[in-house]
């Protein structure tokens, strides 16, 4: 909305000019999100308590989780109205791409909040069908691929920097595109967009492991947002320019700021659970937002962590229909922790360490090629 304030009104009236610097919209977007959160978040809370959306506990957990059955679940609709109302107020509405990632964003919410109505309310044991719940979600991962790469994606036409196609695959710290994907870009795209929703589906355990994690995921990708739209940083640091690229610093800072906010009433002891309406929603974001950045493969490293937590799943499963045996004492992994007699908060403060890390390891990619 203030962009367009400004598109209309700048010439004549110049204080306005400040409403078309993408830094400050960015760094408004994101309080704007937080303080919502913090206002919001109070009566949310009492709403879904009303509405009686609780979490049901798996039995076979830690003991120590027992007391948590019955907290309010579903609170992804904090985060996600907040954050729509913010990217509303400061987005520019002109770049087709920031509608793109908000549309099929909010879809996988819509999933979400399906799957997490189910569990709460209709008391459908485990929710929606696995194989439903991931028919949808290859449909809307192709669906945003295919409409990216064939519609909306731009490339850069006049820069001096790397020349590339939009289905070129790039490796971190390394310079150039590697391989042109062609049509497989499509498929391709779809699985990390499946593979990273999944993944922090899965890492949403323990109160605030999953908000803060990816919190500074989206710290990250903005900063490599803004400098993958910007012409001169871009050539000086020899990455793909991307125009309009640095708008997506906007909604990713209104991300931030719902995360933050929702944070405030989901660190231990948690008042409200994301759910999947939020995993899910949290999960596609950073890997449609990856994509577009063409930093499909440096998700890997920024969000290992969500990796790892898969991984865990997957091998527990795996090994024991093979040997009938247990790799780890329960997964996802930091059940695995918890049971080895690590405390929850201990684990969160060190997820966070590590994800920390893992940024800094990647925005050093934009340097080291």
């Amino acid at each position: 909305m203030f962009q367009w304030i400004y598109d209309s009104f700048g010439s004549d009236v110049s204080v306005l000019r400040i409403f078309n610097y993408v830094t400050f919209r960015a760094l408004m977007a994101g309080l704007t999100s937080m303080f919502l959160s913090f206002f919001l978040g109070a009566k949310i809370i009492n709403f879904l308590y009303k509405l009686k959306f609780k979490e049901n506990i798996r039995s076979d957990g830690p003991k120590s989780h027992e007391v948590k059955s019955g907290t309010p679940t579903m609170g992804g609709l904090m985060i996600v109205s907040t954050l729509l109302v913010s990217v509303g107020l400061w987005g520019n509405w002109k770049n087709v791409n920031l509608i793109l990632i908000t549309i099929f964003s909010f879809c996988f919410a819509v999933l979400g909040f399906c799957d997490d109505y189910m569990k709460a309310i209709l008391k459908i044991k485990g929710g929606m069908r696995a194989r439903t719940k991931f028919f949808i979600s290859v449909v809307l991962a192709a669906a945003f691929s295919y409409i990216y790469y064939y519609h909306t994606g731009q490339i850069s036409k006049d820069t001096k920097g790397i020349q590339f196609v939009l289905t070129d695959l790039f490796l971190p710290f390394v310079k150039g595109p590697i391989v042109n994907l062609g049509f497989l870009a499509i498929p391709f795209s779809a699985l990390i967009v499946i593979s990273s929703s999944h993944a922090v589906n899965l890492t949403d355990g323990l109160d605030g492991l999953a908000a803060g994690t990816v919190a500074i995921s989206t710290v990250t990708l903005g900063i490599l947002a803004y400098v993958t739209g910007t012409p001169i940083a871009a050539n000086y640091l020899n990455i793909p320019y991307l125009p309009g690229a640095h708008e997506y610093s906007v909604f990713l800072s209104a991300l931030t700021g719902s995360l933050l906010g929702f944070l405030w009433f989901n660190s231990h002891p948690a008042e409200v659970f994301m759910g999947d309406t939020g995993s899910l929603f949290l999960g596609s974001t950073l890997g449609m937002i990856s994509i577009m950045l063409k930093k499909e493969m440096l998700l890997p490293i920024l969000g290992a962590l969500f990796v790892v937590e898969a991984l865990s799943v997957i091998l527990q499963v795996g090994g024991y229909k093979l040997t009938q045996k247990r790799i780890f004492r329960m997964a996802p992994i930091h059940h695995h922790f918890e049971l080895l007699g690590w405390k929850e908060t201990k684990i969160v403060a060190r997820f966070y360490i590590i994800a920390i890390i893992l940024a800094l390891i990647s925005l050093s990619s934009l340097k080291i090629q």
